[in-house]
């Protein structure tokens, strides 16, 4: 099953030496697609000690929060989401301020709040509560305190409802599993030295304890002000998404170019399998489990191309997440990466451009049987809701046993949330030239229905060697309209084809992708066994468009047996 978020909460508050506490906090793990979209939030909130009715902002502060935050659209971020929500608290609390008697002290509370969701924090800060990240035994505070020295006193230089602008400080940071995430408001952080919170937060096995042991911990130290704690735990953490993933592997470096015997991590190069412009990839083993992969590393000449690194990040990610004993896999290293590469399983095998270099003109069963294979690889990417966008025989592998493998990923298309932040140009077309669908050549979006007239190219060449439109007309970066495409017939360079395979080709490779295939397996059982109806569509066009080589060769003919007609007579 695929793993979920999942965070347990703990907080103490008190008044401490003060009869009234203006300290609040709150926390909430929803469960579900709230979960996925929202993940789960902590919150606290401190009410300015000079304001008597500050303990009301600071309480309808992170009770509102919660509440509202939680009702967003799955749609928003969470940066977009939390910015609507504070500036409305805000907007509230200030009119309320404004309308209130001027004799009477206002509504005004420091906010912070930690934000999970997937694999990153989002932390949210206004004033001087703190936000305190542990992991791994370091304790490292996130936020700065907004507060300013006058006659040696600190006083607040932001609050919420104390402006009618609100100015929110906003960061993100990765978590991992077994991270602890702490909020205090000052009456604990500034009498509890750091290395004291550190002792205290070792043993948080009991964070409810642990959150009571910090504030009496504070107590004990003199506090003079509200004491807050409030914990947050990671037990576990759900697969890292795209943009996460990118996030964290774009700021590692890119390693120099290896030779054999070479070392990186834990992988030893064995050998070089190819050392390019844009990539290097080398066959290395493990040597502390002695598995050996491909081990591929982006070239130095694009450490500043953003474009090329979302690409290469994306191979490793999908690879990741379609397992298809016909599709590449890639492999996590088993401690965390120093440097920027992936790993993928070792391919003994040729590319489908080198078979077909080795087989110019295949039996129409082999072909079957190799197209059989690349559709089942094909179909566990639209399983997975993903389009390839770059199928071509260079993309596709076959290991000595005959099995075929899909590679790169780096322009495959994402649905969901996360493509939203795709740093990929959409303007761009994606996939290899002659190869790639021509409604990318028109700006419109890609469809599986790309991917299967990608495929139908790859088929006709198996067969006929040859590709089915002009290289000149796919060659352009735009197309106008899909008529300026003109469809050359498998059958003028391999006439003795079946009329009912030459009709799957033809509908595979239809210009407009309304008028190809709705399913992979329309594409198969056409190719495998005849379909009469595609047969006699062929039958009714006029031979110069069913075969225009026989076409003009039979019209040469006639012209030359006229022309002997007209010397005799």
């Amino acid at each position: 099953m695929t793993a979920t978020l999942k965070v347990r909460f703990g907080g103490c508050s008190v008044g401490g030496v003060k009869a009234l506490n203006q300290d609040a906090f709150a926390a909430h793990l929803p469960t579900d697609r709230e979960l996925t979209f929202k993940g789960s939030a902590a919150v606290i909130a401190d009410g300015v000690s000079s304001c008597a009715d500050s303990h009301i902002a600071s309480q309808t502060s992170v009770t509102s929060f919660i509440a509202d935050y939680f009702s967003t659209p799955h749609s928003w971020s969470v940066k977009q989401s939390v910015s609507r929500v504070l500036h409305g608290l805000n907007r509230w609390l200030h009119q309320h301020n404004n309308a209130a008697q001027p004799d009477r002290d206002s509504m005004m509370c420091t906010f912070a709040s930690a934000i999970i969701k997937s694999n990153t924090l989002h932390c949210f800060h206004v004033g001087d509560s703190r936000i305190y990240h542990w992991h791994q035994g370091d304790l490292e505070q996130l936020t700065q305190d907004h507060t300013r020295k006058e006659a040696g006193r600190n006083f607040l230089a932001r609050a919420l409802g104390g402006d009618s602008q609100l100015e929110v400080d906003y960061q993100t940071r990765p978590v991992q599993a077994d991270d602890l995430i702490l909020l205090t408001s000052d009456g604990l952080h500034e009498f509890v030295k750091p290395r004291q919170l550190k002792q205290l937060l070792a043993d948080h096995s009991d964070i409810e304890a642990c959150a009571r042991a910090l504030v009496q911990q504070a107590l004990d130290n003199g506090s003079d002000d509200n004491v807050t704690a409030l914990l947050m735990v990671v037990d576990q953490l759900p697969e890292e998404t795209l943009d996460e993933s990118q996030q964290r592997l774009a700021r590692l470096p890119i390693p120099p170019v290896l030779k054999i015997g070479n070392r990186i991590d834990d992988y030893e190069v064995l050998d070089i399998i190819f050392s390019g412009t844009r990539s290097h990839m080398y066959r290395v083993i493990d040597r502390g489990t002695e598995q050996q992969f491909t081990l591929k590393v982006p070239s130095l000449n694009f450490s500043d191309d953003s474009l090329y690194l979302d690409g290469f990040i994306r191979e490793e990610w999908v690879g990741q997440r379609i397992s298809h004993c016909n599709v590449m896999k890639t492999f996590s290293p088993r401690q965390p990466k120093r440097f920027l590469y992936y790993l993928g399983e070792y391919i003994e095998g040729e590319t489908l451009r080198q078979w077909m270099n080795d087989n110019p003109e295949p039996p129409l069963e082999t072909v079957r049987a190799l197209m059989q294979q690349i559709v089942q690889g094909m179909r566990a990417f639209q399983r997975a809701d993903m389009v390839h966008q770059d199928l071509k025989p260079e993309n596709i592998m076959i290991d000595r046993d005959g099995r075929v493998k899909i590679l790169d990923f780096g322009t495959v298309l994402i649905a969901g949330i996360e493509e939203i932040a795709s740093p990929l140009d959409k303007s761009i077309p994606q996939g290899s030239v002659n190869y790639v669908a021509p409604e990318y050549l028109t700006g419109e979006r890609g469809s599986f229905r790309s991917d299967l007239f990608s495929l139908a190219v790859i088929c006709y060449e198996m067969l006929t060697g040859e590709l089915p439109y002009k290289e000149p007309s796919v060659k352009r970066s735009q197309l106008a309209s899909y008529s300026e495409l003109h469809y050359i017939p498998a059958l003028n360079h391999r006439p003795q084809l079946p009329l009912w395979v030459e009709g799957c080709l033809r509908k595979g490779l239809q210009a407009n992708p309304i008028h190809r295939y709705s399913a992979l397996s329309e594409f198969l059982q056409d190719l495998n066994q005849p379909n009469p109806a595609l047969e006699a569509r062929i039958r009714r066009q006029p031979l110069l468009e069913r075969n225009p080589l026989k076409f003009w060769q039979g019209a040469a003919i006639l012209l030359l047996l006229a022309n002997l007609v007209q010397l005799l007579l």
